[in-house]
């Protein structure tokens, strides 16, 4: 590969990068305990006034954002780390407490609690005579 050809690879990378036309969907990791599910997600950048977690029905939707950062007077010249605009979307079950959800973002990584709801009991209906 010629030196011209290597130049122009690293410009279109770059471009690319820079663009930022598409939604990056964040790498996660979803344990399950008895009492609840917790979703862990990858967000490089993100803190608590740039991650948005809603909840409609019974959708679940996580985005965040990221100004791409250059060092000043530099400009790319090669970039594969994808940061930018994450989401990423989760349908529920009815088994999730949906107003005990909880969310913390430390160091772009944003981890969701979703509590369980209780076990169904089974209860005992005393019968009477009349």
């Amino acid at each position: 590969m010629s030196n011209e050809t290597q130049v122009l690879d690293k410009q279109t990378a770059c471009r690319g990068a820079v663009e930022r036309t598409r939604k990056t969907m964040p790498r996660t990791d979803i344990h399950e305990t008895p009492e609840s599910i917790v979703i862990t997600a990858d967000m490089p950048g993100v803190d608590e006034k740039s991650v948005d977690v809603t909840l409609e029905k019974n959708i679940l939707m996580i985005r965040g954002s990221v100004a791409p950062e250059t060092p000043e007077g530099f400009s790319p010249a090669y970039a594969e780390y994808e940061i930018g605009d994450y989401q990423r979307v989760f349908t529920l079950s009815d088994e999730i407490v949906k107003d005990g959800i909880s969310a913390v973002v430390k160091n772009g990584v944003l981890r969701l609690t979703l509590p369980k709801t209780a076990p169904a009991r089974t209860k005992k209906i005393a019968v009477t005579a009349e």
